[in-house]
C-alpha cells in the first residue's frame, strides 16, 4: 500500500501522456493550463444523426463545443444558413450551440423536419457536427376492420396476421388476451418477426375469441390494439360424433384423432430467399413450419460452422440470431424442419454489406513551430468508402492555401508548420450505407515545459512494495523526462526502476534505502523545469506475539495477548473482533493495550477472537479460538423451565390496540426474566403463531398494537435462565375492522431476464398486512431521463410483473403500491432498476504486452466504451496459453488459463510464465450476461532463464583409473544451453577433501570418460548446465574407482597425497589440462551435519533440498509448520538417502518454516529455513476430449460395443440357417446365388446395416418396408453434443435436458441427398 500527501486534496491524473507520440501531443485536463493555452474548437456533444423527436415536446438539437477562445456557433438547415433570429420559436442556449425549438405553444414539429448541421468557430479554426436528420415520431391508429372468425380443423396450421400501422420508429408487437395477459408461446405456437402469430398445428384448447395484437410505440408511450380475432378449432372427436349420429354401427369404422402430416414451411415462402445485413448489426433469420407432430427446427451454415459465442437461438430455435455480424458471416444458411414423417428445408443467402467504419480515425495534433506531422483518415466498408477532406468546414480544394500542407488521399502531411497553420480538419468517409465524419485539429503551440505535479509531494510506502512517483508534465515540443535522486544525484536508470511514458517513476520493490528526495526534470528546446518529491519507506507492521487457543470453564477468566511491532513513525490502532464482528457491548470484556480480558465467561463468549493492527499504510491480524466448557458438577438446587402462564384475559377493546393480562406459572427455582407474547391470525394463517412483543418478568399485563382486518388470538410464554415454558392456552379471538393498507411491498427490484424485458419483483404483503379484503398491487414504471409519464398495471396474487419490449440495459424508475377494497396505501418510494443485459458487443482494443521478466508479463488494453458493455461491467478476462517452448521447438496440448480482473481495469499481470516460451493471449470484457468477443490474439515471448538441474547423472564402468559419466538434458532448459560444468574432488577414508577440478563440456555432449584417476578412491561430482543467463541447479553424485588387487595385495591404501595423484589426468572432452599435485584439506569426520537447506515454493507444494556431510546410508526426515505458529512440527519421512523432498498439500500465500534431520542421531538437525507459497494461480481450462484417461475410456467402450455387435450378429445368424448354408455349399459359388425376397430365412451374407435397422424380428416377406426407407428411432451419440455450446440447457438441479441432444431422426434418401451412414449405437439399440 502506498499513500501520498501534498498541499492539495487531489493530484493530477496518472494517465497523462500515456502512449504519446512526439508528433501527437495532447493537452492535459488541467484547468489552469487550459485557461492559458489557445485551442481550436472541438465538438464535445451533439444529437444523433437520425434524431426522432416527440411531436408533443419542444425539439432540442444539441451542439456543445470547447476551445480557447470560446467558440461561436452557427447552423445550416437543408444545406443553407439557418437564421435563428428570424424564427421566434427558435432560440440558442447561452454559451452553447444547442437549439431549442418551441412547439408546445401551437407549433408543429413537422414544420421543422430537415437536415441540420452545427459549426463551432474561433480564431484557430472551425469544427462541424454530423448532419442531424430531424423527424417527428408517428404512432398512427389501426385501420378499422373487423377480422373474420377463423374456423380450422384440429391439426391444421394457422396464421393470425397482425399487420400493424407503420410508425416512426416501428412499433413493438405482442399478443395478449382481454385480461392483458400474454398469450403463452411454445414450439407449436409462436410469434414471428413480422408480428404474426403462427400455429404449427391447432388443438381444441386454442379455441378462444380474444386473440388481440398490440402495437407499442415507445417514443409516445402509447399502445394500440387490433380488433380481437376469434378462432374455433373443430376436433376429430366432435366430427366422429356427428358422423356416428347419421350412420349405423356397421357403417362407422372410427378414425384416428389427428392425422399426422409432413412439415411444411409457413414462413419464409419457397425453397430459397436472400437477406442483406450491415456489418456490426444483428442478423435475424426465421423459419416457422407447420406439421403434426410439431416439427423441430435445426440451423446449419453450408460450408462452415455457425460463429461461436455470437450465435443464439430464439423463439424455440425458429429464429437464428447472430450478433455483431462481419463479412465472414456471409453465406448460405439452411433451416431444416423435421418430424417423424419427413423434413423440409429452406436456404437463405446472406450478403453482408458495411457502412463506413474507422480503421484509423484522425487524431488532434499539437505541434511546435517548425515541426512535421500527419493526419491519417482510413476507413473501410462495403462498398469501399470515398474519403473527402475539409478544412474549417470547407472542402479542402477550395480552402485557403497552406504551404505547409500536402494532401495525399487519406493522409494530410504537414512540414515546417507555423502558427498560422492552426486549423480544424474534417474527414468524411461515405458510401451508399452511411458516412463517418471526424474533426481533428492541428494546433501550433510553442510552450516551454511545465510540471503539473505539486512540489514537495510526500509519498509513503511499506518496504518491499512498489512506489509510484508522479511527474505530470506538458510542453511543446514534447519534453524529455529525467529522474535524479538527491540534490546532486546521478541520473536514475537500470532494472531497479521503471519509467512510464506519462513521467511517472516506478520503484517495483522499494527498500529502506530508497527513502529520500527525488527530482524530476522536464526539458525541451524552449527550456526546462524541475520538481522535487519526497519518498519515505516504512517498516511493515507485524504481530510478534499472537493470541493463543484457550479452553475455559464457565464463570472463569481468560486473556488473549497481542503484541505488535511497527514503524516508529506510524501510529497503529489495535482492534479486537469476535467472529469477524465488533466486540459485544459488555463490561465483562476489557480491552488493554496489548491484551483482551474476559471476566466471568459464559457460553455466549464462545467463538473466534481476532486482533487487528492497522496503520495508515498496512494492516495485519491474528486469531484464536475460545472454547467454553461446563464446570465440574456440584450438588445444587434443581432448576427447570417455568410453568406456562394461565387465565389469559382481553380488555380495553379498541380498533388498533387491546390489553392482555395473565397469571404467571411456577418459576421452578429460576426467576422469570420476561414474558413473550405471540399471536395467531385465525383468518389468514390459522395454526401459525407469530412473535408480537415481550415484557419484563415482573409485569403481567401488556398493551398490544393491532392491525386492521385480523382475527387475533394470543398466547404467552414465560422465560427464565433455563429456557422457555410451554405456551399458555390461547386467549379468546378478537376481529379488528378493515382499513386501507398501511404499507407497500418491500424488496422491490427491477432486473431484466432477457435483453428486451424488465422483470419487476417485490415481497408481497402478508395476509394481516393487507388491512382488508381484495389486496392488489399497482405496478408503475417509466424509463429514467426519457419518459415523463408512468405506465401502470394493477395485478393480484402475484409478486412479479414482466415489462416486454424494453431497450437493452437502460435504467427504469419503478414503484409498487398496495391497495384493497377500501383504498390505496401511502405513495410508495421509487427504486431504480435496469432492463435486461445482453452480451458485450465489442472486444478491448490496443492490447499490449510488456514482458517484465522470464516468468512475469504485464498486459495493457483500452477499455471498451461503456455503451457497448450492455450491462453491469464486471471486469475483464484474459485468456492466455503457451504455444511452444522456444528451446525444444515442440508443440504440446494447448492448456488455456484464465485471469479475471474485476472492475474497469486497463491492465493486469500474468504470473507463472515459463521462460523462453511463446505465448498467445486475448482479452474479453465481462458483464452479468457473460463474455464479449475476444480481442485479436496477441503473441509474446518470454526471455531465457537459468536451466533446471540435469535430469540424471549416472556413473558407470568403474575401472582402476577411469569412470564413465552419463547425464540427461535438464527437464526445463529455459533457454539455449551453452555448456555443462563438471566439478569433482577426491575424498579419502578420513574424510579429507582433495582439490576441486573443473572442466567445461560442450552442450551437445551427453557422456564423458574421466581417465588417469587414483585407484580405490572415492570421488564426489558436481554437475550443472548453463545458458546465456547463468548457471542452473546442480546435481551431485559419488563413485569409487576399482582397487588394483595385484598391486594392493597385503598393502594398505596410500596415504593422502601419495600415489600417482593427478599428474597424468586426461579427459576426452578437454585435451589441455595441467598437471596438479593434490593438496588435501582436513574435514571433521566425527560429527555429520546437514547444511544449506533451501526451498523452492509453488502454489501448494515446495521442493526442499539440502547438503549432507557424514556417513552414508542415513535416513532423513523433514519437519515443517506455519511460520510464527505455536503448533507442533509436522514430520515427513524421506525415502532412501535422497537430499531432496517435495512437501505437498500446502496452503497458497502462507509462510512456512522447515528443517531437516536424520533418524537415529540425537541433536542432528539442520537450522530452520522460511519460505512462502505463491498466491492462487489462474484457473485452467482442460479440454476433457484430449485427456488420456477419457480417450482410453472411449476406446474401451467402442471395443465393448464392437464385441457385442459381433456376438449379436452371430446369434441372429445361427437360428435356422444351417440347412441353407449346407445347400449353398452343395451348389455353385454362393456369391452368385440370388436371394429370394420371400425366403423366410435371414441369409448367410446379410449385411450388418440391415441388422442394425431391424428393430423387431422380421416376418416372412417383410425384410424391409415397402417404401425402401428406414426409420431411426435413436439418435447417434456424439461427443460434440456434450460440448459447451450456447445451446446447452440444464435444469435447476444441474441435470442436462435431453441427454442426447443430437440429430433425432435420419432423413429418408431423397433426390440428391446422401443417406446417413449406419451408427453402431443404433445397431445396438435395435437388439435391445
Amino acid at each position: 500500500m502506498m499513500t501520498k500527501k501534498s498541499l492539495s486534496a487531489s493530484r493530477a491524473p496518472l494517465i497523462l501522456f500515456l502512449c504519446q507520440m512526439i508528433t501527437a501531443l495532447e493537452v492535459p485536463l488541467d484547468s489552469k493550463l487550459l485557461e492559458e493555452l489557445s485551442q481550436p474548437p472541438t465538438i464535445t456533444q451533439q444529437s444523433p444523426k437520425d434524431y426522432i423527436v416527440d411531436p408533443r415536446e419542444n425539439i432540442v438539437i444539441q451542439c456543445e463545443a470547447k476551445g480557447k477562445p470560446p467558440p461561436s456557433f452557427s447552423w445550416t438547415r437543408n444545406g443553407t444558413h439557418f437564421d435563428i433570429d428570424k424564427d421566434a420559436r427558435v432560440t440558442m442556449k447561452p454559451n452553447s450551440g444547442t437549439l431549442v425549438i418551441n412547439i408546445m405553444n401551437g407549433g408543429k414539429a413537422e414544420a421543422y423536419e430537415g437536415v441540420y448541421q452545427c459549426t463551432a468557430r474561433n480564431e484557430r479554426g472551425a469544427a462541424i457536427s454530423n448532419n442531424i436528420v430531424i423527424r417527428p415520431s408517428r404512432s398512427p391508429l389501426w385501420t378499422k376492420e373487423k377480422p373474420e372468425p377463423k374456423q380450422v380443423q384440429e391439426g391444421d396450421s394457422l396464421v393470425l396476421h397482425c399487420r400493424p400501422p407503420i410508425g416512426l420508429p416501428p412499433p413493438i408487437i405482442f399478443w395478449m388476451d382481454n385480461s392483458f395477459q400474454r398469450l403463452p408461446q411454445s414450439e407449436r405456437v409462436s410469434q414471428g418477426l413480422n408480428g404474426d402469430l403462427y400455429f404449427s398445428n391447432v388443438r381444441p384448447e386454442d379455441t378462444r375469441e380474444d386473440y388481440i395484437c398490440y402495437a407499442r410505440f415507445n417514443h409516445t408511450q402509447t399502445i394500440q390494439q387490433k380488433q380481437p380475432i376469434s378462432v374455433k378449432v373443430f376436433s376429430m372427436d366432435s366430427m366422429n360424433e356427428t358422423i356416428a349420429a347419421n350412420l349405423s354401427d356397421s357403417d362407422f369404422y372410427g378414425a384416428k384423432s389427428v392425422t399426422e402430416r409432413r412439415p411444411n414451411l409457413l414462413t419464409p415462402a419457397g425453397s430459397t430467399s436472400t437477406k442483406v445485413e450491415l456489418r456490426g448489426n444483428t442478423l435475424l433469420l426465421e423459419c416457422i413450419a407447420g406439421g403434426v407432430p410439431t416439427p423441430v427446427i435445426r440451423w446449419i451454415k453450408e460450408g462452415g460452422e455457425l460463429p461461436a459465442n455470437r450465435t443464439f437461438f430464439e423463439n424455440f430455435k425458429k429464429t437464428l440470431k447472430i450478433i455483431d455480424v462481419s463479412e465472414a458471416d456471409a453465406g448460405n444458411y439452411k433451416c431444416v424442419a423435421r418430424n417423424v414423417l419427413g423434413s423440409v428445408h429452406h436456404t437463405i443467402t446472406v450478403t453482408v454489406k458495411a457502412a463506413p467504419y474507422w480503421i484509423t480515425a484522425p487524431r488532434n495534433l499539437v505541434l511546435s513551430p517548425g515541426e512535421d506531422g500527419t493526419l491519417i483518415c482510413r476507413a473501410n466498408g462495403n462498398p469501399k468508402p470515398n474519403i473527402n477532406w475539409l478544412a474549417n468546414g470547407v472542402t479542402i480544394a477550395i480552402a485557403p492555401v497552406d504551404p505547409s500542407r500536402k494532401v495525399d488521399g487519406d493522409t494530410i502531411m504537414f512540414s515546417d508548420v507555423q502558427e498560422r497553420s492552426s486549423a480544424v480538419y474534417q474527414c468524411n468517409a461515405s458510401n451508399e450505407y452511411g458516412y463517418l465524419l471526424a474533426n481533428a485539429f492541428v494546433n501550433i503551440l510553442a510552450e516551454s515545459p511545465r510540471i503539473l505535479t505539486l512540489p514537495n509531494t510526500l509519498y509513503q510506502v511499506i518496504a518491499n512494495h512498489p512506489a509510484l512517483l508522479d511527474c505530470s508534465y506538458f510542453g511543446s515540443p514534447k519534453p524529455e523526462i529525467k529522474w535524479f535522486k538527491g540534490v546532486k544525484g546521478n541520473n536514475l536508470h537500470g532494472d531497479a526502476y521503471v519509467f512510464h511514458d506519462n513521467g511517472t517513476l516506478e520503484i517495483p520493490v522499494a527498500q529502506k534505502d530508497s527513502t529520500g528526495t527525488y527530482t524530476c526534470i522536464a526539458s525541451n528546446k524552449l527550456g526546462k523545469e524541475e520538481n522535487e518529491v519526497q519518498l519515505e519507506v516504512k517498516d511493515p507492521t507485524m504481530i510478534i506475539k499472537q493470541p493463543e487457543y484457550k479452553i475455559i470453564q464457565r464463570s472463569g477468566q481468560v486473556s488473549f495477548e497481542c503484541t505488535i511491532k511497527h514503524d516508529p513513525t506510524l501510529l497503529p490502532t489495535v482492534t479486537w473482533l469476535k467472529d469477524n464482528s465488533e466486540l459485544p457491548d459488555d463490561e465483562r470484556l476489557i480491552v488493554g493495550k496489548e491484551n483482551l480480558t474476559i471476566l466471568n465467561v459464559t457460553d455466549k463468549d464462545d467463538g473466534t477472537y481476532t486482533c487487528v493492527a492497522n496503520t495508515t499504510l498496512d494492516s495485519v491480524s491474528a486469531s484464536a479460538v475460545l472454547t467454553i466448557v461446563a464446570p465440574s458438577p456440584t450438588p445444587a438446587i434443581i432448576y427447570a423451565h417455568p410453568n406456562p402462564p394461565f387465565d389469559l384475559e382481553l380488555t380495553g377493546h379498541l380498533e388498533r390496540s387491546i390489553q392482555l393480562s395473565w397469571i404467571p406459572g411456577d418459576d421452578n427455582n429460576s426467576p422469570i426474566t420476561n414474558f413473550v407474547i405471540e399471536y395467531e391470525d385465525v383468518m389468514h394463517e390459522p395454526g401459525v403463531w407469530h412473535y408480537q412483543t415481550e415484557v419484563p418478568g415482573t409485569q403481567t399485563t401488556a398493551q398490544l398494537k393491532l392491525s386492521p382486518y385480523v382475527n387475533y388470538s394470543f398466547r404467552v410464554v414465560a422465560v427464565n435462565e433455563i429456557g422457555r415454558s410451554q405456551p399458555s392456552e390461547p386467549s379468546e379471538q378478537y376481529l379488528t375492522k378493515a382499513a386501507n393498507p398501511d404499507e407497500n411491498p418491500s424488496g422491490i427490484q427491477g432486473i431484466g431476464s432477457e435483453p428486451d424485458n424488465l422483470v419487476i419483483t417485490w415481497e408481497p404483503l402478508k395476509g394481516f398486512q393487507s388491512n382488508g379484503p381484495g389486496l392488489q398491487y399497482k405496478v408503475s414504471w417509466r424509463q429514467k431521463d426519457a419518459d415523463d409519464e408512468w405506465t401502470s398495471v394493477i395485478v393480484a396474487n402475484v409478486s412479479k410483473y414482466i415489462v416486454s419490449g424494453t431497450p437493452t440495459f437502460v435504467p427504469y424508475e419503478i414503484k409498487v403500491q398496495s391497495l384493497n377494497d377500501l383504498g390505496y396505501a401511502p405513495e410508495p418510494s421509487e427504486v431504480i432498476g435496469h432492463s435486461g443485459e445482453d452480451l458485450p458487443m465489442v472486444a478491448p482494443n490496443n492490447v499490449q504486452v510488456h514482458v517484465i521478466n522470464s516468468t512475469l508479463a504485464k498486459v495493457h488494453w483500452d477499455p471498451v466504451p461503456l455503451k457497448t458493455v450492455r450491462g453491469h461491467l464486471q471486469g475483464y478476462r484474459i485468456y492466455y496459453w503457451k504455444v511452444q517452448s522456444l528451446s525444444q521447438r515442440s508443440r504440446r496440448h494447448v492448456e488455456k488459463k484464465i485471469l479475471t480482473f474485476n472492475g474497469n481495469r486497463t491492465h493486469g499481470m500474468l504470473p507463472g510464465l515459463e521462460p523462453y516460451s511463446s505465448y498467445r493471449l486475448n482479452v474479453r470484457v465481462v458483464n452479468g450476461k457473460g463474455e464479449g468477443p475476444a480481442s485479436p490474439d496477441k503473441i509474446f515471448k518470454t526471455p531465457e532463464g537459468v536451466p533446471s538441474a540435469p535430469s540424471f547423472l549416472k556413473i558407470t564402468d568403474p575401472m582402476l583409473d577411469s569412470l564413465t559419466l552419463e547425464w540427461g538434458l535438464p527437464t526445463y532448459p529455459n533457454g539455449i544451453l551453452t555448456t555443462y560444468i563438471l566439478k569433482f574432488q577426491p575424498i579419502n577414508s578420513t574424510h579429507e577433501l582433495g582439490p576441486l577440478v573443473e572442466i567445461r563440456i560442450p552442450a551437445n555432449e551427453t557422456s564423458l570418460i574421466l581417465r588417469n584417476l587414483n585407484y580405490s578412491t572415492r570421488y564426489k561430482f558436481y554437475f550443472y548446465a548453463q545458458t546465456s543467463v547463468g548457471s542452473g541447479s546442480q546435481i551431485t553424485e559419488e563413485a569409487v574407482t576399482i582397487m588394483d588387487e595385484g598391486k594392493m595385495a597385503g598393502i594398505l591404501p596410500p596415504a593422502v597425497g601419495a600415489g600417482k595423484g593427478y599428474s597424468e589426468t586426461l579427459f576426452a572432452t578437454s585435451p589441455v589440462l595441467h598437471t596438479v599435485r593434490p593438496t588435501f584439506y582436513k574435514v571433521r569426520p566425527v560429527y555429520p551435519r546437514i547444511r544449506n537447506v533451501s526451498a523452492a515454493a509453488a502454489e501448494t507444494y515446495a521442493n526442499i533440498s539440502w547438503e549432507y556431510e557424514g556417513p552414508d546410508h542415513m535416513n532423513f526426515y523433514v519437519e515443517y509448520g506455519v511460520a510464527g505458529s505455536k503448533e507442533d512440527w509436522k514430520k515427513d519421512i524421506v525415502n532412501g538417502s535422497r537430499s531432496f523432498f517435495v512437501l505437498k498439500g500446502l496452503t497458497p500465500g502462507t509462510a512456512y518454516k522447515v528443517r531437516v534431520g536424520a533418524e537415529g542421531l540425537s541433536e542432528f538437525m539442520s537450522s530452520e529455513d522460511v519460505f512462502e507459497t505463491g498466491p492462487a494461480m489462474a484457473s485452467r481450462q482442460v479440454d476433457i476430449a484430449t485427456q488420456g484417461w477419457f480417450i482410453g475410456l472411449m476406446c474401451a467402450v467402442a471395443l465393448l460395443i464392437l464385441i457385442l455387435l459381433i456376438v449379436c450378429f452371430i446369434r441372429r445368424n445361427k437360428g435356422g440357417k444351417y440347412p441353407v448354408k449346407e445347400k449353398e455349399d452343395a451348389h455353385a459359388d454362393p456369391e452368385i446365388q440370388p436371394m429370394k425376397e420371400d425366403d423366410g430365412t435371414f441369409g448367410e451374407y446379410r449385411s450388418l446395416e440391415s441388422d442394425a435397422e431391424d428393430h423387431k424380428p422380421l416376418k416372412k416377406g417383410s425384410r424391409t418396408p415397402s417404401d425402401r426407407t428406414v426409420k431411426k428411432e435413436d439418435s447417434d451419440d456424439s461427443l460434440v453434443d456434450y460440448g459447451e455450446g450456447v445451446n446447452g440447457q440444464f435444469n435447476e438441479d444441474g441435470s442436462f435436458i435431453g441427454q442426447y441432444s443430437g440429430k433425432k431422426e435420419k432423413e429418408p434418401a431423397e433426390g440428391n441427398e446422401s443417406s446417413e451412414a449406419p451408427s453402431p449405437v443404433n445397431a445396438m439399440n435395435s437388439f435391445v
